[in-house]
Parts: structure tokens; sequence; C-alpha cells
């Protein structure tokens, strides 16, 4: 595992405060959009890169039966995540897988009814981005959702320049590979995954869009 896959154990503890200070409610109304996208019934959801666990918390209140899998390359995130669902919602800890990894940490043969990417996708350089997209891809049930909440690439001189500044931020304190947004519309395009419903945040700078 890379420091780019890990690093985010440099930052956890105050990664919300952080998000917060600079976005305010916004990107927690981003991912409460996206997560309109859940299915019924009691569905199989992985959450890779969930952060916190703030995100967890919210699926098991929309979807109180869902089974989860949250995978999370940072160990210290994996654990805040835990001490979040015990504290928010500690009836459901027996719904709830936590693993430390990567999408390579996924088996052969799991499938889910959702695939969640929260602030995730932004994080990688173009090939890492495609392998991943690609891994979560296979474990995607036919026609399952695929929720995304996220940043869009920047249409404003402002949008530009905060964004420039996440990155340098970001590969400084993480060591994340990517350098810049990428066109996660375009990504997903290439399996055949199409925007379904889509709301912007942020004064269109984020966006929570469910892809099918």
């Amino acid at each position: 595992m890379s420091l780019a896959d890990a690093g985010f154990d440099r930052v956890a503890a105050f990664y919300d405060q952080l998000a917060q200070l600079v976005f305010g409610d916004a990107l927690r109304r981003t991912q409460q959009a996206a997560l309109a996208g859940l299915p019924g019934g009691r569905p199989r959801v992985l959450i890779i890169g969930g952060g916190t666990g703030w995100v967890l918390a919210e699926v098991l209140r929309q979807q109180p039966d869902a089974r989860v899998l949250y995978l999370e390359a940072s160990a210290v995130m994996l654990a805040k995540s835990r001490e979040t669902l015990l504290r928010e919602a500690p009836s459901r800890a027996g719904q709830v897988e936590f693993r430390l990894g990567t999408e390579d940490a996924l088996q052969p043969t799991e499938s889910f009814d959702a695939i969640v990417t929260f602030f995730f996708l932004d994080l990688f350089e173009p090939l890492r981005l495609r392998s991943i997209v690609a891994r979560l891809n296979q474990a995607r049930r036919t026609g399952a959702p695929w929720l995304v909440a996220d940043f869009r690439p920047p249409r404003t001189l402002w949008q530009r320049a905060l964004q420039s500044t996440m990155y340098r931020f970001f590969r400084l304190t993480t060591g994340i590979s990517g350098r810049r947004m990428p066109d996660l519309h375009q990504e997903l395009a290439h399996f055949q995954l199409r925007a379904q419903q889509q709301t912007l945040f942020f004064r269109g700078m984020a966006e929570a869009t469910v892809f099918g």
C-alpha cells in the first residue's frame, strides 16, 4: 500500500473540520443528495474511501437494512469510522464490515447493489484512476447504481484557484497522485455508465450524481 493510499492517516484528526471551514455544509449536502440513489430492500453496498465515517451512518439512516462493506486505506480513518458508527448507530454495527485496504482488497466473488465513491476518485492520476474504476465496476452487479459525490473540473478562475490549492495541500500532506480534477463522467462512460440524476452544489463546483 502506497503513501497515496494510506496517507490520509496524517490528516484524519482535522479532515472534517477543514472541509467544514472551507465548504461549510456543502459537501455533506452533496453526499446526502447522491445517497438518494441507494436501492431499496437489503442492498449490499460498497463504500470505498469513506473517510471518518459520517457517510456510513447516513447510508444506514436512509436504508436501515443495508449491508455495507466499508473499505478504507487509512487505518486511522477506519478506526474513526468504527467510532462514529458505534456512537451514532450502535444497533447497526452488525451490518457493517470494516476492511483496511484498497480496491485490491476486494474478493473476486464479491458483488454489490450499489457503489459509493465520495470525494475519492479525484485523488488519483489518470492510469491509477482507470484501474480503480475498472476494478470497482467488476464488483458492481448488473444495473447497480454508482453514487458519486465529488468536485467537477473547474469552470471559473476561482474554482481553478481553489482546486489547485487543494491538490497542492493534499499532495504535500498525503501523497495523493492526482494533480488536477479528472472528468469523472468521461471516466465512467468508458464502462457504459451515464448520469441518471445530478445536483450541483457550492456554485457548481461539487456534484451529486447517480450513474447507471
